[in-house]
C-alpha cells in the first residue's frame, strides 16, 4: 500500500457501543495485519469516548501499536497506561496537556502547534525525556497561548491562517469550514509576532 502506518479515529455520528468499537478496529487491523495502527480517541469531535478498558483490549491486537488520546481526561490516560504494556505507545492528542501527560506515560504528542513551531515542540518533548523538566516547561509556557488560540475557531482554520501568514500556500479550508475571521487572524498574527515569527 505504500503506507508506514494508519491513524484510525473513533467512528463518529452513530455513537456505537464499546463492543462495536472493538469489532470495528479489529476488522481494520485484520485487513492489513502488517500495517501498524494508531487509534485516535477524540470524543469532542466524534461524540463518543473510547474507554480506557477498550483501548487496552484493542492494544492486545498485534498491529495496534499506539493511541493518540485526545479525551482531555488525564485520569483516563493514566488508566490506559496502567492497563497496557509499556511497548504500547501513547501520545497526547492535545498540545495544552502534552507536557503533563509525559509525566504519566505519554510517548510524545501528535501536535497541532508543530505545524507552526515544530522544532520547539520537538525540543520540549526531548528536554522532558532528557530530564530537563524546567526547560521543557519554559517552552510549554512560552507557547501556551498559541496552543489555546490555534483553536480560536474550529481547527484547522487558525492553523491554516497561521501557515498562510508564514508564507505557506496551504489553500483555504474545505467546506463546511471557512476562512479565519479578521478577529481570528489578528489573534494568530499577534502570537506569531510575539514569537518573532513575523
Amino acid at each position: 500500500m505504500g503506507l508506514d502506518g494508519t491513524l484510525q479515529v473513533v467512528p463518529y455520528y452513530n455513537k456505537p457501543p464499546q463492543e462495536g468499537l472493538y469489532q470495528h478496529f479489529k476488522a481494520v487491523a485484520e485487513c492489513a495485519p502488517d500495517l501498524p495502527v494508531m487509534l485516535y480517541n477524540i470524543p469532542g469531535r466524534t461524540g463518543i469516548n473510547m474507554s480506557a478498558e477498550m483501548t487496552a483490549k484493542l492494544a492486545k491486537i498485534p498491529n495496534i501499536i499506539a493511541t493518540k488520546e485526545a479525551s482531555g481526561d488525564i485520569d483516563q490516560f493514566v488508566e490506559i497506561r496502567r492497563l497496557t504494556d509499556p511497548e504500547f505507545a501513547m501520545y497526547s492528542g492535545d498540545d495544552a496537556i502534552a507536557l503533563p501527560l509525559c509525566s504519566v506515560g505519554a510517548t510524545g504528542v501528535v501536535s497541532v502547534a508543530s505545524h507552526i513551531v515544530g522544532n520547539e515542540i520537538h525540543k520540549m518533548i526531548e528536554l522532558f525525556f532528557d530530564g530537563h523538566v524546567s526547560e521543557a516547561l519554559d517552552i510549554h509556557l512560552k507557547h501556551a497561548g498559541l496552543f489555546r488560540d490555534l483553536f480560536y475557531m474550529a481547527n484547522p482554520i487558525p492553523t491554516k491562517a497561521a501557515l498562510r501568514l508564514l508564507g505557506w500556500n496551504v489553500g483555504p479550508p474545505r467546506l463546511p469550514l471557512t476562512d479565519a475571521t479578521d478577529e481570528c487572524t489578528e489573534v494568530i498574527t499577534n502570537h506569531l509576532k510575539a514569537l518573532n515569527l513575523l
